[in-house]
């Protein structure tokens, strides 16, 4: 007969053996190795930015449209679209014979009634007049002066002159043509002076202020370079209520290379972020909670960290936490999905190139 510790001690073999057995099995299996790409976390300066689409225009200041301020017959037109004009040169010219004609009236009696005054004067120091008729004679001279000026602004109202020195950006009339009061006949433009307008959000305009930077484009591209900077040069202090959004002006600099009626994109930088570390956007995983992580690399593993995001530029987020520091290998190609720990291999450039 057996000892009574038999049994238990045989029971307790037939439940190692198993167990002992699979945990051999599990060492036989291969070391799971994840081949990754990596880059580094660096410290830069980093930009939150607004975006949007405008229209080059002229400056409020920078540019006028031409209108008769007369009607009449036009009879010249001097200007040239895409001249040079200066400021107060004629531009289009109306028939001004009748005015001319005022003109030289108003001026005959002006002659006239000087005379008529040097006379009654004459006469009053010898006591030959009245100081009535001394009056009246003074009147008259008053009165055709008056007449004089009407005549000369007659002739002006006849004359469609530049009122700033720019460019002729076009012309809308031809000699013969009759030109009734008010009608628009063209657009002088300063291209030293444009700016740029455009409607933006009001909850994406609360960022935007007077004198922060700003670039153009031909689109929103991350690969799209710029047309040309520009500044923020004015920010409409209501909202418009049809649509909710607030006009914001751009300011462009002399010689900007871009004209009048141009469709293009906006980017305007609204705060800067200088001496903060950043990394590859690749290489932040964020949950379905809202916890982002990065995986740092130390040797052949990776170990994923927990972060705080913070503004992304381009290519670049800002990240900030706890063993996160400059220089550091981080992953990215492959940081999705990763273990919390495990081994990596690197994937060389050369191997990273021929993949893509």
């Amino acid at each position: 007969m057996l000892p009574r510790f038999t049994r238990p001690l045989s029971l307790l073999l037939l439940l190692t053996t198993p167990l002992a057995a699979a945990r051999a099995e599990e060492e036989k299996k291969p070391e799971t190795v994840v081949t990754v790409s990596v880059g580094k976390v660096v410290r830069t300066t980093l930009h939150a930015y607004v975006t949007g689409y405008g229209t080059v225009e002229t400056s409020p200041t920078g540019g006028a449209r031409l209108a008769a301020s007369a009607a009449g017959l036009v009879v010249a037109v001097p200007g040239i679209e895409g001249a040079s004009v200066e400021k107060g040169a004629t531009l289009v010219q109306l028939d001004s014979r009748a005015a001319d004609a005022a003109f030289t009236r108003a001026r005959t009696a002006v002659a006239n009634a000087e005379k008529a005054r040097d006379r009654q004067t004459q006469l009053l120091a010898a006591e030959g007049t009245s100081e009535r008729a001394l009056q009246e004679a003074a009147d008259r001279l008053a009165a055709a002066y008056a007449e004089v000026a009407a005549a000369q602004l007659q002739q002006s109202q006849l004359a469609i002159r530049s009122p700033l020195a720019g460019t002729l950006a076009r012309i809308t009339v031809k000699p013969g043509e009759w030109l009734d009061a008010g009608k628009e006949v063209g657009e002088v433009v300063d291209a030293d002076r444009l700016t740029v307008a455009l409607q933006l959000p009001a909850h994406e305009a609360a960022a935007v202020q007077s004198g922060q930077t700003a670039a153009l484009f031909a689109r929103l591209a991350s690969d799209e370079k710029p047309l040309t900077a520009a500044t923020v040069q004015f920010v409409a202090p209501v909202v418009t209520p049809a649509t909710d959004t607030v006009l914001v002006r751009l300011a462009l600099p002399k010689s900007s290379g871009v004209r009048p009626g141009k469709f293009t994109a906006v980017r305007i930088a609204t705060e800067t972020r200088a001496d903060h570390l950043a990394v590859p956007a690749e290489c932040v995983v964020t949950d379905t909670e809202g916890h982002s992580t990065v995986s740092i690399v130390t040797g052949e593993v990776a170990k994923q960290m927990p972060i705080h995001v913070g503004l992304r530029d381009g290519d670049l987020i800002e990240i900030s936490g706890d063993g996160i520091a400059e220089g550091a290998t981080v992953v990215t190609v492959g940081a999705y999905g990763l273990p919390k720990v495990t081994k990596i291999r690197v994937l060389a450039p050369a191997a990273k190139e021929a993949a893509k």
